[in-house]
């Protein structure tokens, strides 16, 4: 029996150094479910661990059954010291700012924490609370955040009701906090104000009650979410309702419905910008919808700034090397080809192909689009040194409907 279960946690430890745990996606997370299949296999109940680990009296034992024991206790040691190390670990990766592998390791907690505790501990739910925490946090992903949140919920519920231990009571509570926390911007981040509401205000009152374990009612520092953390994250809830009605504009048909369009524009990105962060998702799809509008209003130099502007902001929310940068150079490129200033479309042109190849290859139909686009703009400007007085109507209107195809 022994033997079976140190050579389940070798499997285990074999198969996560072999293969790296992936981000499990919102549609498939096939990585998790078979990383607790294993752990299932060498868990233990949570209720028969005081009992089977450390024995409290009772009639004697033989020398057999000590042993027995002994090998028990050295067997669970294992992955109690690898959960410890996994911890530090993953604390030092927070602080070097290595998210994805900082979230990894939060998922080797969960793990750990399942086989050392068992599923229906309150450890192994405060571990899925911390993941769920990471998954929002760390990667930005509010729909796996929720997902493990939720997962953890009736664990810490139940255990925060039967629980004696003062110690105990804090470490559930914080734990509340954080999973309250952590579905109450995940919510916020998918445009749901009510269920946003709904959590931080249950986080709000499990920090009341963690503060009235605490000697002066102040918590300690070392928290995960602060009371200052919940007053943010309800300032922002509060002000996307104000912000969710000047989302859409209608086509404005006068020049001076165009102009209350264009301040009702500004002023929703300014929102955005307050109650999301300049970074967020939504703060740049609302700068993309203003883009579109001024383009469509023949505004091109507004809208080459304003996209101009927003780029740092799509480098630090999306990536340097995402589709969302490369169609942000390849716009960009469009504008100033219609200015007439070819050398500056072609070098944007350029930075845009450079990261389709790198994100879907060389034959890709974007890849092989915006190469042709590219092919195209270098013959208008080798044919001559003045293509912008000479070159006729049609050659311009071809290489435009190149570019707009």
């Amino acid at each position: 029996m022994f033997w079976s279960l140190s050579q389940s946690y070798s499997i285990l430890r074999k198969k996560m150094r072999a293969s790296p745990i992936r981000i499990p996606t919102v549609s498939n997370d096939t990585e998790w479910d078979f990383c607790f299949h294993l752990s299932q296999q060498t868990k233990i109940p949570a209720h028969q661990q005081t009992e089977e680990l450390y024995p409290t009296g009772g009639s004697e034992e033989s020398e057999e059954d000590t042993k027995a024991k002994e090998k028990t206790i050295d067997c669970m040691s294992l992955p109690r010291e690898k959960l410890v190390q996994s911890q530090k670990k993953t604390a030092q990766l927070i602080k070097e700012k290595m998210n994805t592998q900082a979230n990894q390791e939060l998922i080797r907690c969960v793990i750990l924490s399942r086989i050392t505790f068992g599923e229906e501990h309150w450890k192994c739910a405060q571990a899925l609370a911390s993941l769920a925490y990471g998954y929002l946090t760390l990667r930005g992903l509010p729909a796996q955040a929720k997902k493990h949140a939720e997962s953890a919920k009736n664990t810490l519920l139940t255990w925060k009701g039967k629980t004696t231990s003062d110690k105990e009571k804090k470490e559930i509570l914080g734990a509340l906090v954080m999973l309250y926390y952590t579905l109450g911007v995940a919510w916020l981040l998918q445009n749901h104000g009510r269920e946003a509401y709904f959590n931080l205000q249950k986080a709000e009152r499990n920090m009341k009650e963690l503060k009235e374990l605490y000697k002066g009612g102040v918590c300690p520092h070392g928290l995960q979410v602060s009371e200052k953390d919940l007053t943010v994250a309800l300032g922002r809830r509060n002000k996307l309702n104000q912000i969710k009605q000047s989302k859409h504009f209608p086509r404005p048909e006068r020049e001076g419905a165009r102009d209350v369009a264009e301040i009702y524009f500004i002023k929703s990105i300014s929102a955005y910008q307050t109650a999301l962060g300049p970074e967020d998702c939504q703060t740049l799809m609302a700068i993309e919808d203003f883009y579109k509008w001024l383009i469509h209003n023949g505004k091109k130099e507004e809208a080459y700034r304003l996209i101009k502007c927003s780029l740092k902001s799509q480098d630090i929310s999306y990536g340097n090397c995402s589709e969302k940068v490369a169609e942000t150079y390849y716009n960009m490129g469009k504008i100033c080809f219609a200015k007439g200033d070819l050398r500056k479309a072609i070098r944007l042109l350029r930075k845009c192909l450079m990261i389709q190849v790198l994100l879907y290859g060389s034959e890709h139909s974007k890849s092989r689009g915006t190469k042709n686009v590219l092919t195209l703009l270098q013959r208008v400007s080798n044919s001559s040194s003045g293509w912008r007085r000479k070159a006729t109507p049609g050659r311009w209107d071809s290489v435009c409907k190149v570019i707009e195809a």
